[in-house]
């Protein structure tokens, strides 16, 4: 019976695991890139950021939005009111204006005007040199994020180039994801 028992949490566990989101750093992400390019997705969040927590439980849980970042981009999470020290591109970034010990709004991390984020949550892609494509900002269910997560992956994105092809674009696209 114990070995059932175990065996049946292994399973559990395994599939609960398959469904998460493999988060690195920038700093393995650009390494990553050496050997074998891929896009990277960011997830740029403060700690006391209500949507972005709902991202957390209701989107990157999902598991076809886990299973199509796993597979096509590096997934870096980044506390972009946060105090962490990060290399990115031949440059060291901080926050030099951090205030420990608070639970609420804090400074910005100098990174965070590297990539233009005005809002949290934002959604970052980089492509294969880690040059920014796009800041998508707001919470997106994980249909809504299907759309962004396809368009950079397949280049898409560069035949948009007025609001009527972006338009079309979006009229056009079938979400497969499942809520």
């Amino acid at each position: 019976m114990k070995k059932i028992l175990i065996l049946a949490l292994t399973i559990f566990s395994l599939s609960i695991s398959a469904q998460e989101i493999n988060w690195i750093t920038f700093e393995e992400a650009i390494e990553a890139q050496k050997t074998t390019p891929k896009k990277i997705f960011v997830d740029a969040y403060a700690i006391w950021c209500g949507p972005c927590k709902m991202l957390d439980k209701n989107t990157f849980s999902n598991k076809d939005v886990a299973d199509y970042i796993n597979k096509n981009y590096y997934a870096v999470k980044f506390d972009a009111q946060g105090n962490k020290t990060i290399n990115f591109k031949g440059k060291t970034y901080t926050n030099p204006n951090f205030i420990p010990n608070t639970s609420g709004r804090n400074s910005n991390h100098e990174l965070s005007a590297v990539f233009q984020i005005r809002a949290f949550p934002t959604l970052l892609f980089l492509d294969e040199k880690a040059d920014l494509i796009a800041p998508i900002p707001g919470y997106k269910t994980p249909q809504q994020l299907e759309l962004y997560l396809k368009l950079f992956k397949t280049d898409d994105h560069k035949k948009i180039t007025e609001q009527n092809d972006w338009e079309n674009y979006q009229a056009n696209f079938t979400p497969e994801f499942k809520d």
